[in-house]
């Protein structure tokens, strides 16, 4: 549903984030892997988060682009400082919450 929601966007770029690969634009397959960053230490969070920042300004500018993340908050909690204009639409939500809030958005409701 996440993709859904974030196609309905109409962005310029999608990406998923990867706990072991990083940024992956839409049109990359990759193996299946057993990661996840709710398990790393803060110290391995900030290390995969720049990273990321490193892939996100060879796609986009951080300091000019507006950035949709939809990403729980052990993904964007390194990120976020870096980025200049975001949102957040589900921050705040439990899952339930999050999984209502988008089949409200993807069905018009």
């Amino acid at each position: 549903m996440n993709l859904q929601y974030a196609q309905q966007l109409n962005p310029s770029f999608i990406f998923i984030l990867s706990a072991k690969y990083g940024l992956v634009p839409l049109d990359k397959e990759i193996e299946p892997y057993d990661i996840t960053l709710n398990k790393l230490s803060a110290v391995e969070r900030r290390s995969w988060a720049s990273t990321v920042l490193s892939q996100l300004r060879e796609n986009c500018d951080i300091n000019n682009d507006h950035v949709v993340v939809l990403a729980g908050k052990k993904y964007r909690q390194y990120l976020i400082p870096h980025l200049k204009y975001y949102e957040i639409p589900m921050q705040g939500l439990t899952i339930g919450k999050q999984l209502q809030f988008l089949k409200k958005q993807i069905t018009n409701e």
